[in-house]
C-alpha cells in the first residue's frame, strides 16, 4: 500500500472526496482510504495500491489537481490523528462573550456547564427575558 498526496482546490476538499467516492462505488479503482485534515487547505491524502492506480482513479474527478510522486510517511500525519483538548477554565457565574453563532458579540452569563459534552447553558445579559441558551465552549471567550 502507498499513501501519498493529491493537490486540489483549495476549499474543496471535501467536494473532491464526495465525487471520488461517487466514482468509487460505481467502479472501484483500488483507492482504500482517504484523510483530509481540516488544517491542511488544498491537499488530500490518498491510500491505494499503487501511485499509478491513484492516478487513474482520480483522473476525472473534479477539483482533484494531482498527484504528488512522492510517497508520504503515515508517521508525517500523526498529528492530524490526535485531537488536543483545550482545558476548560470557565466556572460558572462567569461573564463570557459569544464568539460566534447568530448570538455573535453578546454578553452572557454561564448558568451550567457540561465539560463531557463542552458545552454551557448561558444567559444574555442584554435581554429583557433571561432564556437559556446551550452553547458550545469553544465558542465564548471570558470577559474582565
Amino acid at each position: 500500500m502507498v499513501l501519498v498526496a493529491a493537490r486540489t482546490t483549495v476549499g474543496r476538499e471535501k467536494t473532491a472526496i464526495d465525487a471520488l467516492d461517487t466514482k468509487m462505488l460505481s467502479k472501484p479503482m483500488g483507492i482504500t482510504a482517504v484523510l483530509s485534515p481540516g488544517e491542511l487547505k488544498g491537499y488530500v491524502f490518498l491510500e491505494g495500491e499503487s501511485i499509478d492506480t491513484i492516478k487513474e482513479a482520480i483522473l476525472t474527478v473534479p477539483h482533484i489537481r494531482g498527484v504528488l510522486n512522492k510517497e508520504v510517511n503515515i508517521d508525517d500525519l500523526s498529528d492530524f490523528f490526535s485531537e488536543e483538548l483545550k482545558e476548560i477554565t470557565l466556572t460558572v457565574g462567569d461573564l463570557v462573550e459569544v464568539m460566534g453563532g447568530p448570538f455573535k458579540r453578546e454578553k452572557a452569563k454561564i448558568v451550567r456547564l457540561d465539560e463531557t459534552k463542552r458545552e454551557a447553558k448561558i444567559e444574555l445579559v442584554d435581554s429583557a427575558v433571561p432564556i437559556p441558551i446551550t452553547i458550545k465552549l469553544d465558542l465564548l471567550k471570558i470577559t474582565k
